[in-house]
């Protein structure tokens, strides 16, 4: 919390992103459950033990969820071939809009391998179901338990899509992007319809939990090479901001999430009024190093970053330390609001290698030499 102030700290803030010790449970013998090999074992106990835990929790209401596409939709899920399909299938009109999604047993991930909306005219049909009422309380227990269990070796950070992540992830890439640039009045509306319920559990979850960080993910799908920095504005900022403003109004914190390419679009997350930006991928995978970052927006934001998972599952340790080195170097230069050593991501395989063990050690290590 001092570093979101920019307050003085006593050795950077370091997180393993989404491992946190506290949501990994390798005694689940759930078959999809990854972390129940033992070879994960050494870093979610590092995790627990020696990093500044942030662990993500969303905030829902108790019953519907307005904005999102189960609320609308039939759901079919079955087992085949050791994976997990789910089947979501919508009516719309005279339409019957679908989609499927794929989860392996062996990777911690969801593949869409079916997007729900392929063209324009499924879009405005899909315009025209109206949108269910948010009903129930918010659940803000997920949140109070988490702070709870954390003590003080961490915080609990509220995570929340914008509108363009929920608009952009009904299509696949090429058909979004097409979209976005050949009908902007269309797109809008969709992602008015998504802020149209966004916004007020945004606002309504700012004032039950003030002064809470925030990671808001989405804005990347709008980035360069995807499209240009004037949609960038139209489609980000339009409605991300506001978000921001109602967070800042319960004096919390701000944090935008965005892969890949910045540099055209950081004066655009700076004018929003973020507190933080994270991942901050140096190149290739992003376009600027974090000194870059660091010099020129540094008094407004908290960086977080920037290290390359692929880094830590592929590089020799002593490469990876030299990494490891640079972005302490570079992301404490000079004055400026804070830094927290992290991950762009995490390993998403079943086995964690020897090799990934002792980079995740060498994290630890390099930090600790700065106390």
């Amino acid at each position: 919390m001092a570093t979101l102030r920019g307050e003085p700290v006593d050795r950077p803030a370091v997180s393993f992103y989404e491992i946190n010790g506290m949501d990994e449970n390798p005694d689940n013998p759930n078959p999809f459950n990854i972390y129940s090999h033992p070879s994960w074992i050494p870093v979610i106990d590092l995790a627990r033990e020696k990093t500044d835990r942030i662990v993500m929790r969303n905030v829902e209401y108790t019953s519907v969820r307005p904005e999102a596409i189960e609320s609308i939709a039939q759901m079919e899920t079955c087992l085949r071939n050791g994976s997990r399909y789910t089947t979501y299938s919508i009516r719309a009109g005279n339409r019957l809009l679908t989609s499927q999604t794929r989860r392996d047993p062996d990777v911690n991930t969801v593949w869409t391998e079916e997007h729900l909306l392929k063209n324009p005219d499924e879009l405005r049909a899909f315009l025209e179901i109206p949108i269910p009422e948010a009903e129930g309380d918010l659940d803000t227990a997920g949140v109070t338990r988490a702070e709870a269990a954390l003590g003080d070796t961490g915080i609990v950070m509220i995570d929340t899509p914008d509108p363009l992540c929920l608009a952009a992830s009904l299509f696949d890439m090429a058909e979004f992007t097409i979209i976005a640039m050949t009908e902007p009045n269309l797109f809008h509306q969709l992602l008015e319809r998504f802020a149209s319920t966004l916004l007020p559990r945004t606002e309504a979850t700012a004032k039950a939990l003030p002064g809470h960080l925030w990671r808001i993910y989405g804005p990347e799908y709008a980035s360069p090479p995807y499209l240009p920095p004037s949609l960038f504005q139209e489609y980000v900022c339009r409605y991300v901001t506001p978000m921001i403003e109602a967070i800042h109004k319960y004096d919390g914190y701000a944090r935008i999430h965005s892969h890949g390419n910045l540099k055209a679009i950081l004066d655009d997350i700076v004018a929003m009024g973020a507190d933080g930006l994270d991942p901050i991928e140096p190149p290739p995978q992003g376009d600027v190093e974090l000194s870059y970052v660091r010099e020129r927006y540094g008094k407004d934001l908290v960086l977080f970053g920037n290290l390359e998972a692929s880094d830590i599952e592929n590089l020799p340790t002593d490469q990876f330390a030299g990494k490891v080195r640079q972005a302490l170097e570079e992301g404490t230069a000079g004055t400026g609001r804070g830094f927290v050593l992290m991950p762009s991501a995490c390993p998403y395989g079943r086995e964690l290698s020897p090799l990934a063990v002792q980079n995740y050690e060498t994290i630890i290590s390099c930090v600790s030499s700065m106390a």
